[in-house]
């Protein structure tokens, strides 16, 4: 188990606190309700000992997790902290359960991969489908993550492979580059430019921008912003999105314009239109990452397989 910031129940855990997993399931619950009724039903419990939990939790931590009176439920500082690692502990010993159940019913493995959801539309499932085609008994579990989430998973070895936009992973992760996707225009589908053939991006140089935030995938973010400086354009930027989805979505209810890659064509968001870029060349890389260290057979197989794929087919 790794701590990553320093608190006091983070402290108090390492030296041993028992802390019952049934009260992190508690509190990772009533965290995200932020209700006591609510996150009682999902639980399938009754408010009291909810309520008694998260007191003997907090006196055991020594720390206030929560503000609370008759209106409102809320974290305190202490409390969204916890939070993060109470999920993170829960996934692991989640994953831990699989495994000991996989053995025991002769699955031999299994392989946690981040996905960042445009790749879903650049072949991403039928690598993994390849896969599965020629090695039986490993199972495959897929977690949506943008590529700062996924770098941080595989360090951790919380996952093992990991597709991303991007065409670079930091040392000491491994990486193959998928094949390239061009950015396009994603227009709203009454822009007056939404029915043209192409579109000089010099001519959008008046227009409101929605541009991927640079804290969840810093490498969209450069890359857009690279792509705009190339034709000397300073975007308008109105929103600051985590998501290409949310990016269309955005733009489909008129909130401003954007680049998107050209392969989000496949997911058929209505009120919008893709324009191709007349000038410059916008690249959208993306890759497949993972973590060598230790070398693992399941990751090795499905890096080598994938690999294979990959290039036999030019993806």
């Amino acid at each position: 188990m790794s701590f990553v910031s320093y608190d006091p129940f983070c402290e108090s855990l390492k030296k041993g606190l028992s802390v019952k997993l049934h009260f992190l399931r508690y509190f990772s619950v009533l965290s995200e309700e932020l209700h006591f009724g609510r996150a009682a039903d999902r639980l399938a419990i009754t408010q009291p000992p909810l309520s008694a939990a998260i007191k003997a939790l907090e006196e055991e931590l020594g720390v206030v997790l929560l503000l609370r009176n008759s209106k409102m439920v809320k974290l305190t500082p202490e409390g969204v902290a916890f939070a993060l690692e109470a999920r993170q502990i829960l996934e692991r010993v989640e994953r831990a359960k699989s495994v000991v159940a996989g053995i025991k019913g002769g699955v031999i493995g299994r392989l946690d991969i981040g996905l960042s959801p445009s790749l879903i539309y650049r072949n991403v499932i039928q690598i993994i489908d390849g896969f599965k085609a020629e090695v039986r008994g490993i199972e495959i579990v897929l977690h949506e993550m943008p590529y700062g989430e996924q770098v941080q998973r595989l360090m951790r070895g919380q996952i093992q492979v990991g597709f991303t936009n991007g065409a670079y992973a930091p040392s000491p992760l491994k990486s193959l580059r998928l094949k390239d996707d061009q950015f396009v225009l994603c227009l709203p589908e009454r822009h007056p430019k939404a029915m043209q053939q192409t579109i000089d991006l010099r001519e959008m140089g008046d227009e409101e921008f929605i541009i991927f935030s640079r804290e969840i995938g810093p490498s969209n973010h450069d890359n857009l912003i690279s792509i705009f400086s190339q034709v000397g354009v300073h975007p308008r930027t109105v929103h600051q999105v985590r998501g290409w989805f949310t990016t269309m979505a955005l733009v489909s209810q008129g909130c401003g314009v954007a680049l998107v890659p050209s392969t989000l064509v496949g997911a058929k968001i209505e009120g919008v239109r893709f324009v191709p870029i007349g000038r410059p060349k916008a690249i959208a890389p993306a890759m497949m990452v993972w973590n060598a260290t230790p070398p693992v057979p399941a990751t090795e197989s499905f890096v080598d397989i994938a690999s294979r794929t990959i290039q036999h087919k030019g993806w």
